[in-house]
């Protein structure tokens, strides 16, 4: 069933997404919060969605795929965003595709043990990683429109680093995960009636 609260909620966040980003070209103070307003309202949505399809037992194919794809295209936008408005700037672009890297290592690897039906769990370090990157963005969305007794910007680019950080253990993880199995044992063999061409060109 599509139509149910958790599928919902996962795709207002993917709805949340062009709205943020569209609202990188009327900058200000007002702006930067009505931003962060939405943001939060998508990280919300990231813990409430799966905690409502547990509860409410209605765990879906359709919802196990396309949560992971909303977390991706949030952080993705919001990263390549901040980057092309200079909210983040320097070396703190470095962690920013350290991140960015890594969700398209997960992304590959999780689709090829998806196809040799195996199961990558979330680790409770890819949890806090996540926790910590999401802090660190909202900081970056508000930026210097932050009180002054606040230093935005810095808590941001620190907790940039520190996810990246923690990105890079965890990428390793699943990338550990993904080499174990990258046997040709554990490929599934092409159905034989397959033509010759077509099996070429799906290697490509």
């Amino acid at each position: 069933m599509l139509v149910n609260l958790p599928n919902f909620l996962t795709l207002s966040r993917i709805g949340a997404i062009p709205a943020i980003v569209a609202l990188f070209w009327f900058d200000g103070v007002t702006v930067r919060w009505v931003m962060l307003a939405i943001y939060s309202y998508a990280c919300i949505t990231d813990f409430v969605d799966g905690y409502a399809a547990r509860s409410m037992g209605t765990i879906s194919s359709f919802g196990r795929f396309m949560d992971p794809v909303a977390d991706k295209l949030l952080v993705a936008s919001l990263i390549l965003m901040l980057v092309a408005f200079d909210r983040i700037a320097g070396l703190a672009v470095l962690p920013g595709l350290v991140i960015l890297c890594r969700e398209l290592l997960v992304s590959g690897l999780r689709e090829f043990l998806a196809e040799i039906k195996v199961g990558v769990p979330v680790s409770r370090l890819a949890k806090w990683k996540t926790f910590i990157q999401m802090i660190a963005l909202g900081f970056l969305i508000v930026g210097d429109a932050a009180p002054s007794f606040i230093p935005a910007v810095m808590i941001g680019e620190v907790g940039l680093w520190v996810a990246a950080a923690l990105t890079m253990v965890t990428g390793y993880d699943y990338l550990k995960t993904g080499l174990s199995h990258l046997s040709m044992g554990s490929v599934p063999a092409r159905n034989k009636k397959e033509p010759a061409s077509a099996a070429k060109n799906s290697a490509g």
